[in-house]
Parts: structure tokens; sequence; C-alpha cells
């Protein structure tokens, strides 16, 4: 797992990474249980059964926590979305990314724990971390720019970046209508999305 930079100290050895896992497993279990606003080191370090010493260690605060959460989410988001378009054999052009993508985002809204609190850290109160969604589609731009047989210029990195802050806007939109995600709104963000990057990536 990479260490992202809210980690006051990077784990060496394999046992500290295992704690510093089982320290992020406990604050994405109880952000779904108690929320941001009552999440607390103790609690987590109660949770994840480590001296409230080794939270410490690694995070200066619960929000430092959180941020190395979403730096973990965007992470295993990258995996899945790497591994599905590897399944598909590296056909679908755009259009097989674009459904890697949001169906990705959507499972792990639906499954992954902590997420729909943290997400890629667009939900974590503003803090003097960078920009989310410029993260993010940075991040989309530089694993899916050869997939579609594209450079990684600033076009297309603009092009990610509104598509991402369009998806993001909308799914949040379906989270909150319905708790599994409003298909309804889910089917129009996927027409919308899809309008957008065949008139731009065609």
């Amino acid at each position: 797992m990479p260490h992202p930079a809210s980690l006051r100290r990077a784990p060496v050895q394999r046992r500290s990474a295992e704690r510093l896992t089982r320290i992020l497993d406990a604050c994405a279990d109880l952000l779904d249980e108690v929320g941001y606003d009552d999440l607390s080191t103790r609690a987590v370090a109660q949770r994840a059964g480590v001296p409230i010493g080794s939270v410490y260690r690694f995070f200066g605060n619960k929000r430092q926590m959180a941020d190395a959460l979403a730096a973990r989410n965007l992470e295993r988001y990258s995996a899945r979305v790497t591994e599905r378009l590897k399944g598909a054999g590296g056909g679908g052009g755009w259009q097989g990314a674009l459904d890697a993508l949001l169906d990705e985002y959507v499972a792990m809204k639906r499954t992954a724990p902590g997420f729909s609190l943290v997400d890629f850290g667009n939900q974590i109160p503003v803090g003097t971390r960078g920009e989310p969604n410029r993260r993010v589609a940075d991040r989309l731009t530089d694993l899916l720019a050869g997939h579609l047989g594209q450079e990684p210029d600033d076009d297309l990195r603009r092009t990610f970046l509104v598509a991402v802050e369009t998806a993001d806007t909308l799914v949040h939109l379906a989270f909150r209508m319905a708790p599994e995600g409003d298909e309804r709104i889910l089917e129009e963000a996927r027409e919308l999305l899809g309008a957008y990057l065949g008139r731009v990536l065609d």
C-alpha cells in the first residue's frame, strides 16, 4: 500500500504496515457507525486493538487518518479499474473505460467501509489538502491515457477533471436520493458523461 503524505511516519516493517492497515480499517468501520464528527483517535485505537500511541505514531489527528483512508481508497479504486480493464482485454475504448470507472465507483460507494463519508477526500471537512477531484482526475489520466490511445496532456487532464467533477456531483445526488443509489440518476449520469466523452474523445 502506498503511503500518503498525511502519514507522520511511513511503516518500514511488515508488522508496522499491518498495524497501519488495522488502524485504517477501524477508522473506516467507525466512520460508518458514528460519522466523522464523533470519530476519535481513541475509539479507532480500541477498535483496531492497538495502543493509542500507535495511532499517534502515524497520525496527528483524525483528519490525517481520514486523509490517509481517502488515499487508500484511491489506490484501491485505481486497482479495481485496472483489473476491470484487463479483464476486458483492453477493448471497449472510452465507453468500456467509462463503464469501468462508474461501475467500480458505485460498487465502492455501496460496499467499501467508510467510503460513503470519505470517498477520495471530497467529503472530509475542508482543510489544507490538495483538491481531491484533481488528484482523482490526474490518476485516471495517467491510468487510462494509453488504454485510450491518447497523450496524457493538459487537454486530456481537463477532460477527465470535468468528467470526475460531473460524476462526483451526480453519484452523490443518486446516493442522497436512495441508500443504494437511485438507478435512474446513475443512468442519467452515464448518459451525460457518455455524451461529453464521446464529443471530446471520438
